[in-house]
């Protein structure tokens, strides 16, 4: 299953660069907190699967609602005139270089490991 994710994602990913797709640039600041709330939950998967306690479906609902929490702050913070994304950004950012840390030191371990059997 974790494999039909990655796929799915690289398509999606594939897809976005091969197609010309434009959103209204009011839009930006709400996409680009969504993309980063959901960049965060594939890379907590990937952490999740390398060290076997990955669930789908913790996965997709933190996909979707870290991606809807991330949007809805920065709705707001538009509403109120207060740059509340900025929460989302240091929130998510900060986990995706914790995971990206961990992912990095799991993977140094395992070739370490493998080198000295």
């Amino acid at each position: 299953m974790f494999v039909a994710i990655v796929a799915g994602l690289a398509g999606g990913i594939v897809l976005g660069l091969l197609l010309d797709v434009a959103y209204p640039v009011a839009l930006s600041f709400y996409i680009t907190v969504g993309l980063l709330a959901a960049l965060d939950s594939v890379v907590g998967a990937l952490r999740a699967h390398m060290e076997g306690k990955y669930n789908t479906l913790i996965f997709v609902t933190g996909f979707i609602f870290n991606a809807a929490l991330a949007a809805l702050l920065a709705w707001l913070g538009d509403k109120l005139g207060v740059p509340l994304y900025y929460a989302a950004i240091i929130v998510f950012g900060g986990r995706l270089f914790n995971n990206f840390a961990a992912i990095r030191r799991m993977a140094i371990e395992k070739h370490i490991n493998k080198k000295s059997e």
